[in-house]
């Protein structure tokens, strides 16, 4: 449901019968806590049968109640500060095994994303990286740790990659103005939204260039300006961003890319193994010492 969420409800608040008018003001003044409950424990919450809240969802347009449940969740980790973040995240975990629950929690990510990935637009945007001049990379706040992670492969294989790094919208400008439809550039935003990734693909676009965005929801503002999406779930961890998922597609992003350009990635390493080798880059175990003697029989 690519819309506004909570500009729907209030849509269609005033012609709501009374029991989904309990439901709605619910999820509007409670969002943090509506995002977690079931049917069953919403309708509880508010005095209403499981299956009035079902049609609730029905009636704002969405498939079932899941379905309105993970739109309430995409709207409660844009608009949570970090503060709420670390109160919702206690009531998630509670006083579980937090090492248990946070990994089973990115597996569940991973998996998810798998299931919800478009093959096309994954093979789409590798056409659009090999073909393009220039490759432009944007991402700030905790996104800019993948778009790091991107640039460091991209620039072992292709000859012209920029990491768009700025601290003002000024800065980055500069590094974007030359941008034109020879160039692609990826921007790269997960809860809270960058604006600034949101601007400068939205310049990218204006000049022409070919934009694909790393996000995690049709309802993301990145989505607006992109040619191709790929789309990863994030979800949060107290305060700190859970990237599991994103960070594993852009690995796929980087394997994808490099088999297609398999002579040039293997010129560029036969190239860095007689430089690491020649400037000493990598340490190596020179003195090897016998520890069979060491281990039990």
């Amino acid at each position: 449901m690519e819309k506004d969420l909570f500009a729907e409800i209030k849509r269609s608040l005033p012609s709501m019968s009374k029991g989904h008018k309990l439901i709605a003001n619910y999820i509007l003044d409670h969002y943090d806590k509506a995002a977690f409950m079931t049917a069953a424990k919403l309708g509880q919450t508010v005095g209403v049968s499981e299956s009035t809240v079902v049609r609730l969802a029905s009636e704002l347009g969405f498939e079932g109640y899941p379905a309105l449940q993970r739109a309430i969740q995409d709207v409660m980790r844009n608009k949570l500060t970090s503060v709420q973040r670390i109160d919702v995240t206690s009531n998630q975990i509670g006083d579980s095994d937090i090492m248990e629950k946070v990994l089973t929690m990115d597996i569940e990510k991973i998996r998810k994303t798998l299931e919800e990935s478009s093959k096309e637009d994954f093979n789409q945007c590798v056409d659009k990286i090999m073909n393009s001049r220039t490759i432009y990379i944007i991402g700030a706040r905790s996104a800019a740790a993948l778009a790091s992670f991107l640039k460091y492969y991209f620039n072992l294989i292709f000859p012209n990659v920029k990491l768009v790094t700025a601290s003002t919208s000024s800065e980055m400008f500069e590094q974007i103005m030359r941008i034109d439809s020879d160039d692609v550039i990826i921007g790269i935003s997960f809860p809270r939204y960058s604006n600034q990734t949101v601007t400068a693909l939205k310049y990218a676009k204006a000049n022409g260039a070919k934009v694909i965005a790393v996000t995690d929801s049709p309802l993301s503002p990145l989505v607006q300006y992109a040619d191709n999406v790929l789309m990863a779930r994030s979800d949060m961890a107290s305060f700190v961003d859970s990237l599991v998922a994103p960070l594993s597609l852009i690995n796929a992003l980087i394997v994808a890319v490099s088999m297609r350009a398999r002579d040039r990635v293997a010129d560029t390493f036969n190239k860095l193994e007689t430089i690491w080798e020649e400037y000493r880059v990598y340490s190596k175990n020179d003195n090897k010492q016998d520890v069979s003697h060491q281990l039990p029989e």
